[in-house]
C-alpha cells in the first residue's frame, strides 16, 4: 500500500461539520472530495429526506453500504460520511482498509445551536427533536469511540479544524529502503501508520498468523488497533502484554514468549509484531530471531527513543546482570513502521529520554539537525524524525554488523550503560545516554579533541530539552569498573566515541583511565 494515497475519511454526529471540513481538507491537500450523502442523493435523483420518506431508512443504509464498498477500493480521496455510516462495523472495516478514519466530536449544547432546522434531518423527525438528538447521540457513542482518531470541534472554527486535520494526517509519508547484506527492508514514517499495519504485513507476504507483543502500558492503548488492522487483511492475530520496564528485559521473559508463541500456533509462516518502546522492540525482536530459528519480525516503536534508535538497524538483545544487551543477535526486520501519532500518549519523561538519542544523531552526523535542537525546545517532530533517521540509516547501511563505523552510534553509551548497570536498570536508558553524552563531551575536551565551545554547545542542547548532564551517585571508580563488560571493549582497552565537532566524531581506544575518571568527576554532583 502506498501510504500517501490512503483516503481521509471524516465522520461524526450530525452538525459536527463533516462536509464543510471535508471539503476544506480536500482543497488544502489538493485531493478529490466525496460527500457520501450528496453522492447518494445525486444517484437516487432525490434528496436524503426524500429517500427516507419514499423508501425508508433500510434502503438508505443499503445505498450507504454499497457506496462504502465502492469507495473502499479507491485511493487518495477525502470522504465525508453521513452521521450513521460508520456506526455499522462492517462499513468501518471497509473504509479503514485503505483509509484513516477521523471522527469529529462536539458537545451537545453546541450541536443544538448549530441545528436550527431539523426538516432535513430524518433521524430527528417526530416529537421533541432535542430528546431524539440526545438519545441518538448516546446510542452512537460506542461506535464513534471505536474510531481511532478524533478532533473536538466544539470550540474550533471550521478553518481551524481543517488545518488541524490537514497538518496532522495529511503530512507526506516517508519511505526508506534500508540495504542489508541479504537484501533490504522498508522503513515507513507515516501519521496513522498503525492503521495500515495489516496492509503492509499482507503486502510483505505474511498471510497466516501474527502475534503482537506489547507491554502492560502500551498494549491497552494500541494493541487492539494493531490486531484489528491485521485481521482486516485476513490474518489470524492475537496480542501478548508483558510486564513493563527494563528489569523485565531478560532471558526469563523471552522464555515465556516462546511458550506463548507455541500456544498460539505461531510458526515460520507467521510474524511477530513488536509494539512498544526499546525494551519491547529489543526483546520481542530477540524472541522472533531465536524462535524456530527465526520468524519474521515487524518493528512498530511507540516511543521517541524506540523510533530514534532501537527499531532500525537489526540489533536485538536482552540484558544480563553483568551488562546491558549482552545477549543478542543481528536480525533484519520484515519492515519497520513509525507512526508519530503514537507519541501523543507518551509521558513527558519518555519524550525527553528519546530526545537524547535524537541529539546524539545530530552530534554524529547532522549539524543542521543539532542546530535546530539547540535553538528550539519544540521542533517539528516529523522533520526531526526524518533527519535523525537518515543519519542512522546511512551508518547502518555502511556497517550492518558493527565491524567499523557503526560503533559511532554508541556515542555516550559506554558511560550510559555503566550508569544503568549500577542503578540495576532503574535509570532510564535515555537519561543515562544524556549523562553519557555529557561525559563524552567533557572527555573529548580533556583529550584535546574538541573545543570548550563544542562541549558547552552539547551540554546546553541537552539541558534545553530538560535532560540531565550530571549524576549524583557512585564514585567515578565504580562507574569505570562497571564499564568492564562494555561490548565496545577491545582486549583490555575501552573504546570511547568522542566528538571532535558537531557532526564529526571519532573512536578513541587509547585513553588513560585517569582521564576518564577526571571526566566523570566533572559531571558528578
Amino acid at each position: 500500500m502506498d501510504l500517501a494515497k490512503r483516503n481521509l475519511v471524516i465522520t461524526g454526529f450530525m452538525a459536527t461539520g463533516k462536509t464543510t471540513v471535508g471539503r476544506g481538507v480536500a482543497a488544502r491537500l489538493g485531493r478529490p472530495f466525496v460527500d457520501m450523502d450528496a453522492l447518494i442523493a445525486e444517484r437516487a435523483g432525490c434528496s436524503i429526506p426524500e429517500i427516507f420518506r419514499r423508501y425508508g431508512e433500510v434502503t438508505f443504509r443499503q445505498l450507504e453500504r454499497a457506496l462504502c464498498e465502492e469507495l473502499a477500493a479507491r485511493e487518495g480521496l477525502v470522504i465525508a460520511t453521513g452521521g450513521g455510516a460508520l456506526v455499522d462495523e462492517r462499513n468501518r472495516d471497509l473504509l479503514a482498509r485503505r483509509g484513516i478514519l477521523i471522527c469529529l466530536d462536539c458537545e451537545i449544547p453546541t450541536l443544538l445551536r448549530r441545528l436550527r432546522n431539523v426538516a432535513d434531518r430524518p433521524m430527528l423527525w417526530g416529537e421533541n427533536p432535542e430528546q431524539r438528538l440526545r438519545a441518538l447521540w448516546a446510542k452512537r457513542q460506542p461506535a464513534y469511540a471505536a474510531i481511532p482518531h478524533h478532533v473536538d470541534t466544539t470550540a474550533l472554527s471550521a478553518p481551524e479544524v481543517v488545518e488541524r486535520i490537514a497538518s496532522r494526517y495529511g503530512a507526506e509519508p516517508k519511505l526508506w529502503h534500508v540495504k542489508t547484506p541479504t537484501g533490504e527492508y522498508p522503513v515507513h514514517l507515516a501519521a496513522a501508520g498503525l492503521d495500515a499495519l495489516g496492509a503492509l504485513v499482507y503486502e510483505a507476504g505474511i498471510r497466516t498468523r501474527a502475534v503482537v507483543v506489547s507491554d502492560e502500558h502500551v498494549g491497552p492503548l494500541y494493541s487492539a488497533r494493531a490486531v484489528a488492522s491485521l485481521k482486516r487483511w485476513g490474518l489470524s492475530a492475537e496480542a501478548i502484554h508483558l510486564p513493563a520496564g527494563e528489569e523485565h528485559k531478560t532471558l526469563a521473559t523471552v522464555a515465556s514468549l516462546y511458550d506463548r508463541f507455541a500456544e498460539m500456533g505461531l510458526d515460520r509462516s507467521g510474524v511477530v509484531v513488536a509494539l512498544g518502546g526499546g525494551v519491547i522492540t529489543d526483546m520481542a525482536g530477540f524472541a522472533a530471531a531465536t524462535y524456530m530459528r527465526g520468524v519474521a519480525l515487524v518493528q512498530v516503536p511507540t516511543t521517541l527513543l524506540g523510533m530514534a534508535d532501537a527499531s532500525v538497524g537489526g540489533k536485538v538483545a536482552v540484558d544480563h546482570p553483568r551488562g546491558k544487551n549482552l545477549i543478542g543477535a543481528f536480525v533484519q526486520p520484515l519492515l519497520v513502521l513509525l507512526d508519530p501519532l503514537l507519541l501523543d500518549t507518551l509521558p513527558e519523561i519518555e519524550y525527553r529520554a528519546g530526545m537524547a538519542e535524537v541529539i546524539k544523531h545530530g552530534i554524529i552526523g547532522d549539524p543542521e539537525l543539532f542546530a535546530a535542537l539547540e535553538a528550539n525546545a519544540s521542533p517539528d517532530l516529523n522533520w526531526v524524525l526524518r533527519r535523525q533517521l537518515q543519519v542512522k540509516i546511512d551508518v547502518v547501511e555502511e556497517d550492518p554488523y558493527e565491524k567499523g563505523r557503526r560503533v559511532v552510534l554508541n556515542l555516550g553509551h559506554t558511560f550510559a550503560h555503566a550508569f544503568e548497570v549500577l542503578s540495576e536498570y532503574r535509570l532510564h536508558h535515555g537519561l543515562a545516554v544524556s549523562i553519557g553524552l555529557a561525559a563524552a563531551a567533557h572527555l573529548a575536551e580533556l583529550r584535546g579533541l574538541c573545543t570548550e565551545e563544542t562541549r558547552r554547545r552539547i551540554l546546553a542542547a541537552l539541558e534545553r530539552h530538560g535532560l540531565p548532564t550530571h549524576y549524583d551517585s557512585h564514585p567515578p571508580e565504580a562507574v569505570y569498573g562497571a564499564m568492564a563488560l562494555d561490548k565496545k571493549r577491545q582486549g583490555s582497552r575501552l573504546r570511547f566515541i568522542l566528538p571532535r565537532a558537531i557532526g564529526d566524531v571519532v573512536v578513541d581506544g587509547d585513553i588513560p583511565p585517569s582521564l576518564v575518571l577526571k571526566a566523570l568527576e566533572r559531571i558528578r554532583l
